[in-house]
């Protein structure tokens, strides 16, 4: 079903071209992607869609009954509202029942004896039967608690910006739509929260127009792409795993394009520097040629966002945390962390909101104290702080000033000295644009200059406090390679599940009852932990260190316990893989003799075809993704082999698991029978 087109709009602001003559159609089912550098107009891009702006020219024509919600960045609440109210405060018919079978419950309250009153109420209760509105409540109240609001009664106008947000989201998710526009929905909500929306896109009806940062929430939820670059929109049948190969086709046919061209244009400039004579018509088009040939050059481009940017030497001691405590009034964040941190550590620090992270993250930047134990700092150490907010910024200043007040001259990462202009025009921001007010910036834009002060200082440990929120793709691809290279400490705090893949190798989770765990490994690989360790029921505690984290004696571990109850439990991360054999994992019986391990029939059998099955599997999808290709155009189809495709990847992500846990099994085995 067609729902709406965008015929050739156009948007500029004063000098600066956002988009120009874009044209495309959203189908239902469309779940499009929008991605671009910041400061490309992305969100602009939607507003004019929503009809919130309007284009400088072009239309954007709407189906009849359609309609289009959007998520904007700063939602707007009526004064005084609860947060349930809110989300229960639309206009559609099931939710006018809803406020209306309320509202007759508390007149019924106050005047019992009302016959007038107790018709209202057998009325606001058949109309609640007649649209099956009965659920619609609890769904409010799921949707908020998924989004981790669990006080349902709280005034919206009390709560924080992150708050807020989710609020407006879960708003979002429950109103009826057949288009829904997100603008960074996944900003401001933990991990857990971004899987539980992933799954409700996932299977949402309708259309859904969205930007993000998060790549692997795009990869998992759109099946279309739209790239904003230099003013033009690329579309894409993809999601962002094809889409990131298409571009790179698309770009390579450009790049020999404009090589065809520069050769062209070569010739004819020999040609015109002989002397060309412009008297005969053969001549004067051979000229016209040449002037056609320069005008034909790429667009402007915006240029390559570089980051290099030297850094300071460090020393043996870093930060050493001891037996760290922090309460706020009588909760309890954490207590008794200890954290010794050794060159090139690179940490990722995860958890629900409000559980503490960033609270640990200003205990260890020397942003707040603790209310026991001891923080310690090397001498060499020089922090780089990145937060959430952007409370130190003075956005009255221009944007060259808010660089200079740090440094005239930059220092980058193969020691050469470059001016603070020099280095802004590296990271994406030209001439014109450093003399603006930084008010004037988008909010990525924003970040983006943060970013790049917080580097110019060249620190050797840095502390980032969800770095991912507002940065665009491009920006945080550059900040990952950036890390790669960096030689000294990193402590993230992030909800990106794909950035902490890409740039941590151990994981301090905050999880229930105020424990904090540590995970040597990414965040992928710590979930799958997780989630075999509670899928085992393991009680109690959780293990202070899995999968071969550290301990007292050994450097870049925890030097005691990590919060209430970290010591109640141990489990080795190999607890999982023995699970399935008789007997359980190198158990000691009563005796005290080590049992010995065998595999089950059913293991034995397994581990025989298991590499087959891989096989087929990874077959399968080969097939899928050569037919998802093949029907690029048919969003139906394309629809049906996504659905297809998930279930193939989830198949084989269990056959790897399995071949993980049976290849242990065969290691402890073989190893006992040696001994």
């Amino acid at each position: 079903m067609h729902l709406l087109s965008v015929e050739h709009i156009t948007k500029s602001y004063g000098e600066k071209l956002l988009f120009e003559d874009v044209t495309f159609g959203v189908e239902d089912g469309d779940k499009i992607g929008i991605i671009g550098v910041n400061g490309t107009g992305k969100s602009t891009f939607l507003k004019v869609i929503a009809g919130l702006e309007q284009p400088d020219s072009g239309t954007v024509s709407v189906g009849n009954r359609v309609v289009i919600r959007m998520l904007s960045q700063d939602p707007v609440f009526a004064a005084g509202e609860t947060a349930l109210e809110h989300v229960l405060g639309g206009d559609s018919p099931q939710l006018r029942a809803v406020q209306a079978y309320a509202a007759a419950m508390e007149a019924i309250g106050l005047n019992a004896g009302s016959e007038k009153l107790q018709q209202e109420l057998i009325a606001a209760n058949a109309k609640m039967d007649e649209l099956d509105a009965w659920g619609l409540e609890n769904e409010a109240k799921t949707a908020l608690s998924k989004l981790g609001i669990y006080d349902h009664g709280a005034k919206v106008e009390t709560m924080s910006g992150g708050q807020r947000k989710r609020v407006a989201m879960a708003a979002a998710m429950l109103l009826p739509s057949d288009v829904l526009i997100l603008d960074e929905p996944t900003n401001h909500i933990d991990n857990e929260s971004v899987a539980w929306l992933e799954g409700m896109l996932q299977k949402r009806r309708g259309a859904l127009l969205m930007i993000t940062h998060d790549r692997y929430f795009l990869d998992r939820v759109s099946n279309r792409v739209i790239e904003l670059d230099r003013g033009q929109a690329h579309f894409y049948q993809a999601n962002y795993s094809r889409f990131l190969e298409l571009k790179l086709e698309r770009e390579e046919r450009e790049a020999a394009s404009e090589a065809k061209r520069q050769n062209l244009l070569r010739n004819e400039l020999a040609w015109i520097r002989r002397g060309a004579k412009a008297r005969t018509t053969k001549q004067k088009a051979r000229i016209d040629r040449f002037e056609a040939l320069k005008a034909a050059g790429p667009k402007g481009a915006d240029g390559k966002l570089e980051l290099s940017v030297a850094s300071s030497r460090l020393g043996k001691k870093i930060v050493e945390a001891e037996d760290v405590g922090k309460s706020y009034g009588d909760r309890q964040l954490f207590a008794g962390f200890s954290y010794i941190s050794v060159p090139e550590d690179r940490v990722g620090i995860v958890g629900r909101n409000g559980s503490g992270k960033s609270t640990l993250l200003r205990i260890l930047a020397g942003k707040i104290e603790p209310d026991e134990g001891t923080v310690e700092r090397g001498l060499t150490v020089k922090l780089g702080w990145f937060s959430q907010e952007r409370e130190e910024m003075d956005e009255s200043l221009r944007v060259i000033e808010y660089i200079r007040e740090d440094a005239e001259q930059v220092k980058t990462a193969d020691g050469t000295t470059i001016s603070a202009g020099q280095m802004l025009e590296r990271f994406l921001f030209p001439p014109a644009l450093q003399w603006s007010p930084i008010s004037k910036l988008s909010g990525g834009e924003k970040r983006r200059l943060q970013l790049l002060r917080v580097l110019m200082n060249a620190p050797n440990v840095l502390l980032l406090d969800e770095p991912t929120n507002d940065l665009d793709i491009a920006t945080l691809t550059v900040l990952e390679d950036y890390l790669d290279d960096f030689p000294g400490v990193v402590f993230v705090v992030s909800h990106d599940r794909y950035f902490l893949d890409r740039t941590v190798d151990r994981i301090i989770a905050f999880e229930e009852g105020g424990v904090i765990t540590q995970h040597t490994g990414n965040y992928s690989e710590y979930r799958e932990y997780a989630e075999k360790r509670s899928a085992a029921g393991a009680g109690g505690g959780s293990p202070a260190v899995s999968g071969g984290g550290g301990n007292s004696s050994k450097p870049g571990g925890f030097a005691g316990g990590a919060g209430p109850g970290a010591n109640a439990g141990k489990a080795s991360g190999s607890a999982s893989g023995a699970s399935s054999a008789q007997g359980g994992a190198a158990a000691s019986g009563s005796s005290g003799r080590e049992r010995a391990l065998k595999m089950s029939y059913k293991d034995q059998k397994d581990y025989e075809a298991i590499d087959g099955w891989i096989a087929e599997a990874e077959e399968e999808l080969s097939a899928v993704a050569e037919e998802m290709e093949a029907a690029s155009s048919d969003s139906v189809r394309l629809q049906e082999l996504a659905a297809k495709q998930q279930q193939l990847e989830e198949k084989l992500e269990s056959l790897m698991e399995r071949w993980t846990e049976l290849n242990l099994l065969a290691e402890e085995i073989a190893a006992q029978k040696k001994g």
